[in-house]
């Protein structure tokens, strides 16, 4: 009887009822001229018009700063809590990252160590956000951020043990590649090699403190990463894994202006990494990363909102990579020699902190030699010892390679390596004097102990 009736309507005027319902209710619900796509915030305009910038009026995103070139406040800025021991700690962590790197770039030169990264020029984005986590946050690190181990206790000793490759080195044992450092006990989670893939694993361990009820709403996972890793397809399973399925997780985005060779102009066409993260609702500033104290309250603030909102947050950190991007790099080979000094002589983080903390009085030249004098004499006493130091027992090559039962691939290797070592290992002497730089000098390891 109703299929009845409703055909009995001429289309004609069932149309115009369906127009009339659906006009009176565009109008009942939205506070716009024309309304907002259904289950959406989005509102409907009948202009044709394309957007380029997540900025109104097509401008570029704004980078937040809080000192001058010459250590000034800007007008208007606000300073964060910051006494004398706090500010001086900063700037000496600051100051002791360039020593290290000085000295192991040379001993990789040497032929030492096998390889290193520098982090010049980064100084102010590396220690101004350690100094803004809590020191329990879980950190997934690139290449450039021993700073932070540092900021936490990291000691000298064992920044050389990991380069080195000694039987001292907790977090790699040997096997990992220079400056891959890692610390359980300071929530650093060991460096790997393959770019940007601690950006996913980042956002898995934020979704997991969010699950741990001892530590949900007290620590977040912090992620840094160059600008790029963001161009590889990890970071936007990080960003779309952190924002659909909430965490706290930070992520950190050093835009030093080149990946490798590939200067940033070159790596994507839009405003920077910081206009992705309003594509996953993600809060995000852009932050003076040559200021370590705008860099401070950006990821302070930043990290806050993680906690309290259980949710992602990126920050760009915009600086300058002033150091080759390793040892295996000439870097003027793609760009003037010239840049970069000016670089170094116009905007340097190091130089705009040390002139902030002089006009208070919190610092002098005195000063300065007398730490960089103590710093270096440290440093190059535990670069000395390591270098005395023995590898790792050679069996230590074959355990933790993977989790549980060791592999039936991998036993098949040991004892490969075992047969050769008893063939050759005390009539070719290559290999005698190789053996000798392992603890135990083998012997271990083929008795089978």
């Amino acid at each position: 009887m109703f299929g009845a009736v409703r055909t009995s309507i001429p289309r004609t005027r069932r149309v115009f009822a369906d127009r009339r319902f659906l006009s009176s209710t565009v109008s009942r619900f939205s506070a716009d001229q024309h309304g907002h796509l259904p289950t959406t915030q989005s509102p409907i305009t009948p202009h044709l018009e394309f957007f380029n910038s997540v900025v109104g009026g097509g401008k570029g995103i704004p980078t937040y700063r809080v000192l001058d070139g010459v250590g000034n406040p800007l007008d208007g800025a606000q300073l964060p809590e910051l006494d004398e021991a706090l500010a001086r700690r900063m700037y000496e962590n600051m100051t002791r990252l360039p020593i290290i790197d000085n000295l192991l770039y040379n001993v990789q030169r040497q032929g030492k160590i096998a390889f290193y990264m520098t982090c010049y020029g980064e100084e102010a984005t590396i220690v101004g956000s350690a100094a803004a986590l809590a020191s329990d946050d879980e950190v997934l690190g690139q290449y450039r951020e021993m700073g932070v181990l540092l900021w936490r206790g990291f000691s000298y000793d064992s920044v050389m043990n990991q380069c080195f490759g000694t039987h001292e080195d907790a977090a790699t044992k040997g096997k990992q590649m220079p400056v891959h450092f890692g610390s359980r006990e300071l929530h650093f989670h060991t460096i790997s090699s393959p770019l940007a893939t601690q950006i996913p694993q980042a956002a898995g361990v934020g979704y997991a403190l969010k699950r741990d009820p001892l530590r949900r709403g007290k620590n977040c996972a912090v992620v840094y990463f160059g600008e790029g890793a963001a161009s590889e397809g990890d970071f936007h399973a990080g960003m779309l894994l952190a924002s659909t399925i909430p965490s706290p997780t930070l992520f950190i985005c050093r835009n030093n202006g080149f990946a490798i060779s590939t200067p940033a102009s070159e790596q994507y066409h839009g405003d920077g990494i910081a206009s992705r993260g309003p594509g996953y609702g993600v809060h995000t500033i852009r932050v003076d990363g040559n200021d370590v104290l705008a860099v401070y309250n950006a990821v302070r603030e930043a990290r806050r909102r993680c906690i309290e909102e259980g949710r992602a947050v990126l920050v760009e950190a915009m600086t300058y990579r002033v150091g080759h991007h390793s040892t295996s790099d000439d870097s003027f080979a793609y760009r003037p020699r010239q840049e970069v000094e000016n670089r170094k002589r116009l905007d340097n983080p190091l130089a705009r902190f040390r002139m902030f903390l002089e006009a208070r009085g919190w610092w002098s030249a005195e000063k300065e030699d007398v730490y960089k004098a103590q710093v270096r004499d440290e440093v190059m006493k535990a670069m000395r010892r390591a270098e005395g130091l023995p590898r790792p027992p050679v069996e230590e090559m074959f355990n933790d390679v993977y989790g549980g039962e060791m592999p039936w691939n991998v036993k098949e290797q040991k004892e490969d390596l075992k047969r050769l070592l008893k063939k050759y290992g005390d009539v070719y002497e290559p290999w005698r004097t190789e053996l000798r730089k392992y603890k135990g000098e083998g012997k271990e390891f083929l008795e089978g102990r």
